[in-house]
């Protein structure tokens, strides 16, 4: 049988960072032999496990006998809300837990002693409300305190929290409530976006309308707005919890408790409710936010995610909390009421490490070098990204415009289902090359196969498979167990031998020195010809031109080569797009990755179609390409730019024919 690449892997990086020679000097983790360490798995996170708060120690570290169900610290009892919130309130009551800044400049400081207070009182709200161990309560709430409050005081009482993103319509909202039955919901009256005020509580009105199971709504006054109450189920939150006693025993749980359920779209329509339990949750978020962000106890770290998403969950509220952190929490959106509003917090609190997204970094580079200028960003250390794979140009210029060539960039791979990061530099010990994830964690295994389940030889592409449980992972998919195995354990996987691979899937390849670049969702894997190209290395090459900021590619349907190449570019502030432009770019892909990559259309456009997480809804473009109806636009952040787009898409393919 003739060797045929699972994925071609085209483009070549050959750039290279050593840590700075200061960091490592510093750092608390500037050897490789934590690698070395982190090969005996289970030994590895047992130690870790020991800087968290147990009540009762576990009789075994990881149970496998039931795979691919694992259970991690069997035994073990624990509430995780005493690692993240109890300890510091006792050593350190007055450290800053957060700093919020609203989206028209108001902010708040919660100290650790006052968020324990706060959560307690929660907690005791809704217990009051007849809220109990294992109940599902669902969290839809704009990026203020009382968010990760109110996750804290579900764990608090051993409930089970299902956050809802805000962005989310109340269709998407009434069946993340049906699924989990949830018996409480937490909204906001209102959240604010970019000036203007978006109403939650009507959303969720109309959700709960569709859903039986919810007894309360727990309504946040962000606004002081108006809004419809529903007399014995609606309860104001500050009403309720300053009746409360500020203190609140901690419900004792199992490790293997579920702490909450995330829901993440699946390919039959119906959404996937992840389970995460807690004590191998807390073990890897709190082992991963400390060795890849080098922190210590003077930093104010800002991951930018919205909680809503698991970004949120592990590295804005677990993570942080359990290291004794302090973090800032924003509101509102980059560009509001300036496209500098991020370097302007940075500044404002000192920021040391940023956390953010590839799509925000193209983002920054399109409105130009001026805005984060405005500002002092000396304070910053290290950066991070997180959600999707960056491309090499956009890693250089977070590098250069906004790390000034002195602060690592640690690009982390991992998913909902993983829990916590899996693939990253750890910034005082690894060389970095622009565009790479470099290689699995301490702890976690990893592996490229092709079709048929081998391993794929450095230098090549394939499919990233994870090939040892770690603890965060996910346990199942709430209530359909068979739909865990088949989504993300069966097509490399084989039972008969004892061999279990979770398979991620996405495309990823490996260098020959064993980097990791991530290729993205095999979905987005185009076959040209017989070659399967990523979207990825094409977007790649588009965006290392010095006219292009961003870009989306996707697979039209071809007679002729099966699928041809269609590329959207959005162009740098000034550049103007025109036909040598494309011509440029055609020929920039071609001595970049190859003929074969050449985009057989490229239109120009002001933004891409985006998800209010910032990812990139390729499905419209392709839509957009083909000529098709186009498909559901509610959860788009600029849904107007999908038309704008469309009607580019028909001028250029006019002028072509």
């Amino acid at each position: 049988m003739t060797d045929i690449p699972a994925i071609d892997a085209l483009y070549q990086e050959s750039r290279k960072f050593p840590p700075p020679p200061e960091l490592v000097s510093s750092a608390a983790t500037n050897s490789t032999r934590i690698y070395a360490e982190g090969d005996d798995h289970q030994n590895f996170w047992e130690e870790r496990a020991r800087s968290l708060v147990w009540r009762h120690p576990w009789d075994q570290v990881l149970d496998w006998s039931g795979a691919p169900f694992a259970k991690w610290f069997t035994g073990a009892t624990l509430n995780v809300t005493e690692s993240c919130l109890d300890r510091h309130a006792s050593a350190t009551p007055s450290k800053i837990a957060y700093y919020f800044e609203g989206e028209e400049g108001d902010s708040r400081t919660i100290t650790y002693a006052g968020l324990l207070e706060e959560v307690s009182r929660f907690a005791n709200g809704l217990a009051e409300l007849g809220v109990e161990k294992g109940d599902r309560i669902a969290i839809y709430m704009g990026m203020v305190p009382e968010f990760p409050v109110a996750l804290l005081a579900c764990a608090r009482l051993g409930a089970v929290h299902s956050v809802v993103f805000g962005g989310f319509s109340p269709e998407a909202l009434a069946d993340r409530i049906n699924d989990a039955k949830a018996k409480v919901v937490i909204t906001c009256d209102q959240s604010r976006r970019k000036g203007q005020t978006v109403d939650l509580k009507a959303f969720a009105d109309a959700a709960i309308e569709r859903c039986d199971s919810v007894e309360h709504v727990v309504v946040v006054a962000r606004t002081g707005a108006d809004v419809n109450r529903v007399p014995g189920r609606d309860v104001d939150y500050r009403e309720l919890v300053s009746r409360q006693r500020p203190v609140r025993p901690a419900t004792e749980c199992s490790s293997e408790d579920p702490l909450f359920i995330l829901y993440t779209s699946g390919t039959t329509g119906k959404p996937k409710g992840i389970v995460h339990t807690s004590g191998g949750y807390l073990v890897g978020a709190t082992t991963t936010h400390r060795e890849v962000f080098d922190l210590r106890p003077d930093d104010v770290y800002w991951c930018t995610a919205d909680i809503g998403w698991i970004t949120g969950h592990s590295y804005v509220v677990y993570g942080p909390l359990a290291n004794g952190a302090t973090s800032v929490i924003y509101e509102g959106v980059a560009d509001y009421p300036d496209k500098d509003r991020f370097w302007n917090i940075v500044e404002k609190y000192r920021v040391t490490q940023l956390y953010t997204a590839p799509t925000s970094i193209r983002t920054f580079m399109k409105w130009g070098d001026d805005f984060p200028g405005r500002n002092d960003l000396s304070s910053l250390r290290i950066l991070g990204t997180v959600g999707e794979p960056i491309n090499p140009e956009a890693w250089m210029w977070y590098r250069d415009v906004i790390g000034k060539g002195r602060c690592p960039i640690v690009d982390t791979w991992w998913q909902t289902e993983t829990g916590h990061m899996m693939i990253s530099p750890l910034p005082a010990v690894t060389e970095t090359k622009p565009g790479s994830a470099s290689m699995p964690l301490p702890g976690i295994s990893a592996d490229i196969v092709d079709d048929e389940g081998r391993s794929v030889p450095f230098g090549g592409g394939g499919y990233l498979v994870l090939d040892h449980p770690w603890p965060g992972m996910a346990r199942t998919i709430y209530n359909d167990p068979d739909r865990f195995v088949d989504t993300y354990w069966a097509r490399f996987s084989s039972p008969a031998e004892g061999r279990w691979r979770y398979f991620a899937g996405d495309g990823a390849k490996r260098d020959e020195d064993g980097y990791f670049w991530l290729l993205g969702r095999v979905d987005d894997v185009m076959n040209v010809s017989g070659h399967r190209i990523s979207t990825l290395e094409v977007e790649s090459a588009l965006v290392d031109h010095p006219s292009v900021a961003e870009a989306a590619v996707i697979g039209r349907a071809d007679p002729i080569t099966g699928q041809a190449i269609a590329a959207f570019v959005t162009l740098k502030a000034g550049v103007k797009g025109n036909q040598p432009l494309i011509a440029e770019l055609r020929d920039q892909v071609a001595g970049k990755i190859g003929k074969i990559a050449r985009p057989a259309s490229i239109v120009f456009t002001e933004d891409l179609p985006k998800t209010r997480s910032g990812k990139i809804m390729r499905r419209l473009l392709r839509d957009i390409s083909e000529q098709r109806k186009l498909g559901d636009v509610t959860t788009l952040a600029n849904a107007d730019v999908v038309q704008e787009i469309a009607r580019r898409a028909q001028m250029q393919a006019t002028t072509e024919e």
